[in-house]
């Protein structure tokens, strides 16, 4: 059962053809059995995974109407709050806190009757591109375990990927849904900002963070995507409007008459021939399927790099201020009557990993007197230039697509010593979160040099959510029957050997 779709597994249990116990045990002896190798859990919630699932059973037998998810279990990035369970946002400064609430996105799961397995691994804060930057250690993709899985969201997306959850929930500041489900051969989603309630969600970003799904397909994505959709009013950013309706676009699938708009600037030098070529052939697929297939100019584009790399950091350095050593986590060197400068010090030094060190210098640089103007400031308008770029490209088309990362999942340790290598892994996604807008990741195949997974990224006007689904499924749909079953299928038993 744990190679069938999040769909598929939601048929079986209204039928009765498998208990969400039956289904969850399956789940958690996948973990047992192969986790020690991928590493894409930091605790899994046995007890508690067991009990939600016998608790949906029972509803289910009493005749209670149930949500379409309810009895699938998900795997949950450790950034968002849950309560009572170990939540880190993969950093030593918060080993051992158990936020004493739940965030808005695990209430909604819970309320849909989802199966919560545990919390997964991710880039320390959600600063980083490969999961290499955990307090933890890193995690290892399943396609081949010498590689990364990408990040930050890369212990959920391995999870999918390895099947010790049929879906997943990550977040995305630069690309950091996007980037691991192409890594890894599956569907990620980065909803419009606004659109999912980022109250409980520890802050890297607090402009550019969203919260979003991974599945093996565009419908298992839509499905949850749909769960935890939607207003909130505990969260200031969140946008009072309707959520799209993803799930009846994923089943449609239609992109007659559709305009598709390439990207100029996020394709050519420094991409992959590999990821190239699956790309092109994806546009071929599209335009077989009766879309009209523009090229659209954003010339900002060229900037996003630099001005995500000094937003992002400003206000990491501003969120990261409240991990003191004075009210949770951690807290180090308060012997002999040291003050609580000095405590706070020895706290941050043992607690804080080198790159979240990196982003706080940076940032605290960035905003500080006499530079303010001349960085943070810079790198807002170019946000404005980039934002304007997406508007008039919309214009000449219905959505927009590059390759989700200009490569496939790079070797671990490869460019850890090289920061600038590793941020350019997400050239083609930060665009994207600097806007607001949507975008999907979905698998195009393997790269011709490697035999790795290749992201193809769509990308949709705000509130426009639904557009990804739609052109994500017809895509999908093709290259299914074309290949003869999902990508995941193609997948090594477990990867290469470690």
């Amino acid at each position: 059962m744990i190679n069938k779709t999040a769909a598929e597994m939601s048929s079986a249990l209204a039928k009765g053809e498998i208990t969400s116990v039956a289904l969850t045990k399956q789940h958690l002896d996948r973990i047992t059995d192969v986790d020690k190798k991928v590493k894409a859990f930091l605790h899994v919630d046995t007890e508690s995974a067991l009990a939600q699932a016998a608790s949906v059973d029972a509803d289910r037998a009493a005749g209670k109407a149930l949500g379409p998810l309810a009895g699938v279990p998900l795997a949950l990035k450790d950034v968002l709050a849950q309560e009572g369970v170990p939540t880190t946002a993969g950093s030593k400064i918060l080993q051992g806190w158990k936020p004493p609430y739940d965030s808005t996105v695990v209430a909604k799961l819970k309320a849909a009757g989802v199966v919560i397995l545990g919390k997964t691994n991710m880039d320390e804060f959600a600063m980083g591109s490969s999961t290499e930057n955990s307090g933890y250690g890193p995690t290892f993709n399943p396609w081949d375990l010498t590689r990364t899985p990408g990040g930050s969201s890369g212990g959920s997306a391995a999870a999918v990927s390895a099947f010790e959850a049929p879906i997943a929930i990550g977040s995305d500041t630069g690309g950091s849904i996007r980037q691991p489900a192409a890594l890894t051969g599956i569907v990620g989603v980065r909803p419009t900002y606004g659109a999912v309630s980022r109250y409980g969600l520890i802050a890297y970003s607090s402009s550019l963070d969203q919260v979003g799904p991974f599945g093996r397909t565009v419908l298992d994505t839509a499905m949850l995507h749909e769960i935890i959709a939607g207003h909130d009013p505990k969260d200031a950013t969140s946008l009072n409007v309707p959520a799209p309706a993803v799930v009846a676009a994923a089943k449609s699938g239609d992109v007659k008459g559709l305009k598709i708009g390439v990207i100029k600037q996020l394709q050519g030098k420094g991409y992959q021939t590999g990821v190239l070529a699956r790309f092109n052939e994806s546009l071929e697929i599209l335009s077989s399927l009766g879309a009209q297939i523009v090229e659209v100019d954003c010339p900002s584009f060229e900037y996003a790099l630099a001005a995500y790399y000094l937003i992002a950091p400003s206000e990491c350095s501003s969120n990261l201020a409240r991990f003191d050593a004075m009210r949770y986590g951690l807290r180090t060197g308060e012997a002999n009557g040291a003050s609580a400068e000095s405590v706070m010090n020895s706290t941050r030094e043992a607690g804080f990993g080198r790159e979240v060190k990196r982003r706080i210098i940076l940032g605290t640089y960035a905003l500080s007197s006499g530079y303010y103007d001349a960085y943070y400031g810079s790198a807002q308008k170019i946000r404005t230039l980039i934002i304007e770029d997406y508007k008039k490209a919309f214009t000449q088309a219905d959505v927009l697509v590059s390759p989700t990362s200009p490569i496939t999942a790079f070797k671990i340790g490869e460019k850890s010593e090289d920061p600038i290598a590793m941020y350019l892994a997400d050239v083609a996604t930060i665009p994207v979160n600097l806007a607001g807008i949507c975008g999907m990741s979905l698998p195009a195949g393997l790269a011709d040099e490697d035999n790795l997974p290749v992201g193809f990224q769509i990308m949709a006007p705000a509130m426009q959510d639904q557009r990804l689904y739609n052109v994500g499924a017809a895509l999908e749909a093709a290259l299914v029957t074309k290949w003869g079953g999902h990508l995941i299928s193609k997948a090594p038993a477990l990867g290469g050997a470690k």
